[in-house]
Order: structure tokens, then sequence, then C-alpha cells
């Protein structure tokens, strides 16, 4: 019994993790997309928040993430904190380019 039971337990840890990096994920894809919105609008602070916001949720996804979701997660990261990076020199342009490898790279994660 108390076998089935650390069975069970193991199973709802994994699917609950999977879950939690599934939400982050969408909300980073979200932002992401925001960003890249805001960039071809022309607006490297507003796309700068929605940068922010996406690396939060994706080095949240991170943590919980396996296998190759967190190798494009992690990649992702990197592309939102170089338009961060991009959009604090008001370089509207490579920002928006980096915003839009994170958005591919967390839509390959969701896959």
């Amino acid at each position: 019994m108390k076998k089935l039971v650390s069975v069970f337990a193991g199973i709802l840890l994994c699917a609950s993790t999977t879950v939690f990096a599934e939400e982050h994920l969408n909300a980073a894809l979200e932002h992401a997309n925001g960003a890249v919105t805001e960039g071809q609008a022309g607006s490297a602070s507003k796309l700068a928040v929605h940068a922010k916001a996406a690396l939060d949720h994706s080095l949240a996804a991170s943590l919980v993430a396996k296998s190759i979701p967190k190798n494009h997660i992690d990649a992702a990261s990197k592309s939102l904190q170089d338009a961060i990076d991009h959009s604090a020199l008001n370089h509207v342009a490579p920002a928006t380019k980096s915003a839009e490898e994170a958005v591919a790279h967390l839509s390959a994660a969701k896959k």
C-alpha cells in the first residue's frame, strides 16, 4: 500500500511540474509577442516592459522544465535579456529581433 501511495504521489508531482511550466510558458509567450508588437510599433520602453515580464515567466518555467523544452526556454531567456539590453540603449530593431527569437524558442518549447 505504501508503494502505491508513493508511486501515485510521484506521478502527481511530475504532472504538476509540467502544468506549472506550461502556465509560465504561456505567459512568457504572450508577453514576448507583446514585446515584438511594441518593437514593431517603435516603442523601446514598452518593448522592455513586456520583455521583462516574459523573462520572469521564462525563468520560472525553466526551473521546472525538463529536457529539450528547457533548452528552448533557456535560449528564449537569453534572447529576452538581449531584447531588454538593446531596448535600454533605444535600439528598437535589434531588440525586436531578439524578442522575435524568443518567441520562436518559446513556441518550440511548447511543442
